[in-house]
Order: C-alpha cells, then sequence, then structure tokens
C-alpha cells in the first residue's frame, strides 16, 4: 500500500537562495477537499521572497552550513531531479555528487541510443505467432518500453509504429542530452 496515499503529507519546499526548508500545508485540506474553482498558488520563500522548489515528500534537507550539499540540491532540481514518490519505495537513485549524476545521464543516454538503434533497425513486425514470441522473447525489453498509444493491434498480434518510436526514443535522447549540457 502507498504510504502517500493514506493521509495528507505536507509537502516540502526549498529555498536554495537561503539554504531553508519549509513544510506547506495543501490548498485541499485548507478548504476540506473544497478546491474545484481554487488553482495552488507557487510558494515563494518567507525569507528572500524569491520561489521555492517543490522537493517532493521524501525531501531530507542537508544542514544549512553545508553550502556544497545545497548547491548539489540545486543541481539536482535543475535538472529535474526531485523526491516525489508514492513512498513504497523512495525517489529511487538520486546521485550523491555532479560527476555522479554525469555518468548517471550518460548510462541514461546509452540506453535510450540503444532503443533508439532498435527502432531504426526494425523493418516489420512479425506476423505468424511462432514469430510473433520469438520477437518477444528476443526483443521483450525493447517493446515493452515504448509508450502503450504507440503499440497497435491485439495481444496475440501486436503491432508497432517504429516511426513513431524512432521519434519518441529520439525526443528522451534530446531530453538527457539537455540536462547533461546544463551540468556542464
Amino acid at each position: 500500500m502507498c504510504r502517500y496515499s493514506m493521509s495528507s503529507y505536507k509537502p516540502h519546499y526549498a529555498c536554495f537562495t537561503c539554504r531553508k526548508t519549509f513544510k506547506r500545508r495543501l490548498l485541499r485540506d485548507i478548504l476540506d477537499g473544497y478546491t474545484n474553482d481554487v488553482e495552488e498558488t507557487p510558494a515563494s520563500c518567507p525569507e528572500c521572497n524569491g520561489h521555492m522548489a517543490d522537493m517532493g515528500l521524501d525531501f531530507k534537507s542537508p544542514k544549512k552550513k553545508d553550502i556544497k550539499a545545497w548547491d548539489h540540491m540545486a543541481t539536482l532540481y535543475s535538472v529535474d531531479i526531485t523526491f516525489h514518490s508514492c513512498g513504497c519505495s523512495g525517489p529511487g537513485y538520486i546521485p550523491n555528487d555532479t560527476e555522479q549524476l554525469k555518468e548517471h545521464f550518460e548510462n541514461i543516454k546509452k540506453t535510450y541510443l540503444e532503443h533508439q538503434y532498435f527502432w531504426a533497425r526494425r523493418k516489420e513486425d512479425p506476423e505468424t505467432q511462432s514469430q510473433i514470441a520469438k520477437d518477444q522473447r528476443q526483443h521483450w525489453i525493447f517493446l515493452g518500453k515504448i509508450p502503450q498509444e504507440l503499440k497497435k493491434g491485439t495481444k496475440n498480434k501486436p503491432k508497432y509504429d517504429a516511426t513513431e518510436a524512432l521519434i519518441y526514443w529520439g525526443k528522451k535522447v534530446a531530453e538527457i542530452e539537455r540536462k547533461i549540457n546544463t551540468l556542464t
């Protein structure tokens, strides 16, 4: 069961300028669930009035004096890594420094390029049941990682749009390259 679905928790916000964190009540908790017409306003720091980053429920802030850790948190936020999860398994792997973060992104890029290469080579979908079974056994890692909307056909005779899959992985590669360039 997801820990955060059982009751309301205050989201954690961080100001990287002041090196402070705050928890903020959700508007739906304040208004007892009546939020149909009311929009959540962005969080601003009470000290400097700057933007506060929504870091997620699993965020644990470093000590205020640990400037290096705060700089790393700001770097993580700049490349869209936050501590959001459902509470079951945590936010996943978060690198400890910028070098590990670059290495992590390079590994992700390598995986994305492998997927892109697979879809660039794929000519047509198999036709017979034995060919389909063989294709799924050999290429399950590639076939299972594309979005559901790119999968057509039935369960017994699936069809994949290789051109759309190639575009999808191209966008993923461009996005990860943007994050790598942000770090350099």
